[in-house]
C-alpha cells in the first residue's frame, strides 16, 4: 500500500463511497418520483432542489466552523447518521412532504461534508493532496454508480421506488460505521498545545495568506460555478423525457462513471491547479449544459445528450478534485474546516439560485436553462483565472 494510502484516507473514502451507493440513488430517483409519480410541475423539482441546497449552505456554514471548534470527526458523524432520513423520501404521498423529508436528509449530508473534506485533507501531506482528493472522489462517486445500478435495474423490474429508496438506508449506515473506526484525533485546542506547536500554526497560516487570491478565487468561482450547477435531476427529467425513465436514470451512471475515472486522474496529474479546475471543470461544464440545451431543442436524439452528459462528467470530476485540494493548500489545519465549509456553503447558496432559476427557465424552454448554466459556468472559469492568476497553486 502506498504511502498516501494511509488506513484513514481508505476508511474516510470508503465512508464516502458507502455514502455515495445510498444517497444518490435518492438524487437520480427524486425526480422521476415527485414529478412523474406525484404529479408535480417541473418548476416545483426547481424550488424542492433549492430549498435543500439553500438551507443547506447554512448547515455546511456552521457544520465547518464546529468541526474547527470541537472534533472533526464526531460533526462528520453526527451529520452522517442524520443522512438516512432521507431515505424515507418513498412514503410521501404529496411533493411538499416529499420535499421535505428529501431536504432534511440533505442538510444532514451537508452538515458533514466541510468536515470530512477537511479531515482527510489534514492527514495528507501537501504533495499528496490532490491524489487523495482524487482518490475520495473517485470512491465517492463510485458508489454512486452502486446506486444508479441498483435503482436502474429495480426500475426496469418494476420495484416501487418507495422500497428502492428505504433501502439505501443500509450503505449509509455502514458509512457512517466506517467514520466510527477512523483514528483521526484532530486538532489540539490551542490552550492544551505548547509554544512551539502554536508558533508552527502561525507559521502555516502566514504561507497560506500567501494563497489568499487563489483560496479567495476558488470560494468565489465556487458560488458562480454553483448558479450553474443545476442539480443533476434536470438532465435526468430531459433525457426521460426525451426517451423513458431507464434512460433517464442510465444517464446519471454515465455521469458518474466519467467523473469517478476523471476526478482521481486529474488528482494523480495535478500540476496548474487554478488553471486546470478553470478550464478542465468550469469551462467544459459550461459547454455540456450547452449541448444539452441544443440537443433536447433541435431533437438532435439521445446521443447527442449522453456527449453533454460525459464532457459534464469530466468537468465534475475535475471540480471535486481540485476544489478541496485548494482550499486545504491554501489553509491552515487549524481552520480548514471552516475553509471547507465556506467552499460547500458557496456552492450551496449558488445551487439555491441556480435551481430555482433551472425550474422557471426550463418551463419556457429547456434550451433557456441550461444557456443560462453555460454562461454562469464560464464566468466562473473566468472569476477563478483572475483572481488565482498569480497564485503558485
Amino acid at each position: 500500500m502506498k504511502n498516501w494510502l494511509t488506513k484513514d484516507v481508505l476508511l474516510i473514502s470508503l465512508s464516502a463511497f458507502f455514502a455515495d451507493a445510498g444517497y444518490q440513488a435518492l438524487i437520480a430517483g427524486f425526480p422521476i418520483f415527485l414529478v412523474l409519480y406525484l404529479k408535480a410541475p417541473v418548476y416545483y423539482l426547481g424550488i424542492a432542489m433549492a430549498l435543500a441546497y439553500g438551507v443547506g449552505s447554512i448547515f455546511a456554514y456552521y457544520g465547518g466552523k464546529l468541526s474547527d471548534r470541537h472534533s472533526k470527526k464526531k460533526i462528520a458523524i453526527l451529520g452522517n447518521i442524520m443522512i438516512p432520513i432521507l431515505s424515507f423520501t418513498g412514503f410521501a404521498s404529496f411533493a411538499a412532504e416529499a420535499t421535505a423529508i428529501f431536504s432534511a436528509g440533505w442538510w444532514a449530508r451537508n452538515f458533514r461534508t466541510p468536515a470530512r473534506r477537511a479531515m482527510i485533507g489534514d492527514i495528507s501531506s501537501k504533495l499528496d493532496k490532490a491524489r487523495v482528493y482524487g482518490f475520495l472522489n473517485a470512491l465517492d462517486v463510485g458508489g454512486g454508480i452502486v446506486a444508479v445500478a441498483y435503482l436502474s435495474i429495480g426500475i426496469y423490474l418494476g420495484v416501487a421506488l418507495k422500497l428502492i429508496f428505504l433501502i439505501t438506508a443500509i450503505p449509509i449506515l455502514i458509512s457512517s460505521l466506517c467514520l466510527f473506526l477512523v483514528s483521526y484525533k484532530g486538532i489540539p485546542n490551542r490552550k492544551n498545545i505548547g509554544k512551539n506547536a502554536i508558533s508552527s500554526i502561525k507559521t502555516a497560516t502566514k504561507r497560506a495568506k500567501a494563497k489568499a487570491g487563489a483560496y479567495k478565487g476558488v470560494i468565489l468561482a465556487t458560488g458562480i460555478y454553483g448558479l450553474s450547477f443545476y442539480s443533476l435531476s434536470f438532465p435526468v427529467l430531459t433525457i426521460a423525457q426525451e426517451s423513458n425513465d431507464f434512460y433517464g436514470v442510465l444517464s446519471y451512471g454515465v455521469f458518474l462513471f466519467i467523473s469517478a475515472i476523471v476526478g482521481y486522474i486529474a488528482g494523480v496529474y495535478a500540476k496548474k491547479i487554478v488553471r486546470n479546475l478553470a478550464v478542465f471543470g468550469y469551462f467544459l461544464a459550461g459547454i455540456g449544459s450547452l449541448i444539452i440545451g441544443i440537443s433536447y431543442h433541435f431533437g438532435l436524439g439521445i446521443i447527442a445528450s449522453y456527449i453533454g452528459i460525459f464532457v459534464i462528467g469530466i468537468a465534475v470530476g475535475t471540480i471535486e478534485t481540485l476544489e478541496p485540494t485548494i482550499v486545504s493548500l491554501a489553509r491552515s489545519k487549524i481552520n480548514s474546516g471552516s475553509g471547507m465549509g465556506a467552499l460547500t456553503s458557496s456552492r450551496s447558496i449558488g445551487l439555491f439560485i441556480a435551481n430555482l432559476a433551472l425550474g422557471f427557465l426550463y418551463v419556457v424552454g429547456p434550451l433557456y436553462a441550461y444557456g443560462f448554466a453555460a454562461i454562469m459556468a464560464i464566468l466562473a472559469g473566468v472569476v477563478l483565472l483572475l483572481f488565482g492568476f498569480n497564485s503558485k497553486i
